[in-house]
């Protein structure tokens, strides 16, 4: 790794969607062979500087790669993930290899068989290129603690790419893969795709099965994809959740669609080129007819707190046996936040579900008469490597609360939500627009998000 921090001038336009691959793949242009090679070049080239992967599958990658070029020769089509390249975060289970969970605590283990989400992947054709890194057992926003170093941002080596699917966004960013498969508890696949410049989806709670996945908060755990345009999200969610995979859609007008603007909590603490890359996309969809209300939450100043006796409480319930046994091999902040989960009383954890039921309600009010609800993703832009704390405006904040402040709530509800990108600041870093969809509707969220997509300027979209 060099001294320096380095600034990548690599042009993003040079790496294809899922759908482009593809449709290319199926053109003749290029084969699953050629994608899968020149993703482990780009890995060989860059990662030693960037660190987004803990494990390379590199020979079984050209092996699964070969295969799926023999069946689309032979006729054998298993769709627009058949041959694409493909990272995953390193807490699901693939057989025969590690899961390491970023931590030493898991030193030794080998997965006997592959989690249901790598099986979909499998049967859909995609080629598993390699487990990405992580923030150690998913439990932070910045990809700093981990056993294996810190993932280092694509565009900005001296800035954190987010977390704690950090690995997976930079594996993206980078061209190392056509998507990732992330964990979102927090925001964690919705932070990295912000502070990358990436379309990331946490699913509706219940979409996507974990098992075979390292949980970190069972009740607020879900699985989503990390990928360059809400089209390549579709086809991943699809597979994901062991759907057909939906490729005809009807472009529609914003003319008349309902949109609530979460303000006050929402809005109160913004780096101020983020808050003004929201309000111009805010504005743009204005111009191109959608209706934009403002929406105001009464018991978002609750979300933190009701958050943190979740979490914590659950990851400790998680971890007790090891944190016993092995506490010395955790990295120390993530073992003292959950050594701190085990002081949460059973009372504090009750009122914080009973707290979670008020704040879904409230949503679910937001959302009765609106198609979604929007917000900015990430209150800053990617943040320097190191730093505990953050300027904005005048005052100083951890870091680490600010980048959980816009996610966590969805987490705590169960609505879907999505990020994708709306513009780069002056200095070229990306900044994401959240949408939120009503409960158990994260296929119509797609649609909504393809919309907004579709009307945001290319300079906005990235």
């Amino acid at each position: 790794m060099s001294s320096e921090p380095r600034r990548s001038t690599d042009p993003l336009s040079r790496h294809l969607t899922i759908v482009d691959a593809a449709a290319a793949i199926r053109r003749g242009e290029t084969t699953s062979l050629a994608l899968t090679t020149a993703c482990l070049e780009q890995i060989a080239r860059r990662d030693s500087s960037i660190n987004a992967f803990i494990t390379v599958l590199g020979e079984s990658a050209r092996i699964e790669a070969e295969s799926a070029d023999r069946d689309l020769a032979a006729g054998h089509d298993r769709g627009p993930l058949h041959g694409i390249p493909i990272s995953l975060k390193d807490l699901f289970d693939v057989r025969g290899t590690p899961t390491t969970a970023a931590s030493l605590v898991r030193a030794g283990h080998v997965a006997s068989r592959d989690a249901t989400i790598v099986t979909r992947l499998r049967q859909a054709g995609a080629v598993i290129i390699g487990k990405a890194n992580l923030h150690e057992f998913a439990l932070g926003t910045t990809n700093e603690e981990s056993a294996y170093g810190p993932v280092r941002h694509p565009l900005d080596e001296g800035r954190s790419p987010g977390g704690s699917s950090g690995g997976s966004a930079a594996s993206v960013l980078a061209g190392m893969a056509y998507a990732s498969i992330g964990t979102d508890t927090g925001g964690s696949i919705r932070i990295p795709a912000a502070a990358c410049g990436l379309v990331g989806l946490k699913p509706a709670a219940g979409d996507v099965p974990s098992d075979g996945v390292v949980p970190l908060s069972t009740t607020l755990d879900q699985v989503g994809p990390l990928c360059r345009s809400v089209d390549d999200a579709s086809i991943v969610f699809d597979v994901l959740r062991g759907a057909p995979v939906r490729t005809a859609f009807e472009p529609r007008s914003l003319n008349g669609l309902r949109v609530g603007v979460l303000r006050d909590y929402f809005s109160s603490v913004l780096d101020s080129q983020i808050a003004r890359l929201f309000e111009d996309a805010c504005a743009a969809l204005a111009g191109h007819g959608a209706v934009i209300e403002e929406v105001r939450l009464p018991h978002a100043a609750d979300i933190a707190p009701i958050y943190v006796h979740i979490v914590l409480a659950e990851g400790a319930a998680y971890h007790a046996a090891t944190l016993d046994s092995r506490a010395d091999r955790y990295t120390p902040n993530v073992r003292a936040r959950l050594e701190t989960g085990r002081y949460i009383l059973a009372e504090d954890y009750v009122r914080a579900m009973q707290g979670r039921e008020v704040l879904r309600r409230e949503v679910d009010a937001a959302l009765a008469t609106r198609t979604c609800l929007l917000l900015p993703t990430l209150p800053i832009v990617a943040p320097k490597l190191g730093a505990s704390m953050v300027r904005i405006g005048s005052v100083e904040e951890p870091v680490r609360n600010v980048m959980l402040r816009l996610t966590q709530l969805f987490n705590i509800t169960g609505h879907p939500a999505l990020t994708l990108p709306c513009g780069v600041t002056p200095d070229r870093l990306p900044a994401g627009l959240q949408i939120v969809g009503a409960a158990g509707a994260t296929a119509d969220l797609i649609d909504t998000a393809r919309l907004v997509e579709a009307h945001l300027s290319p300079g906005m979209s990235g």
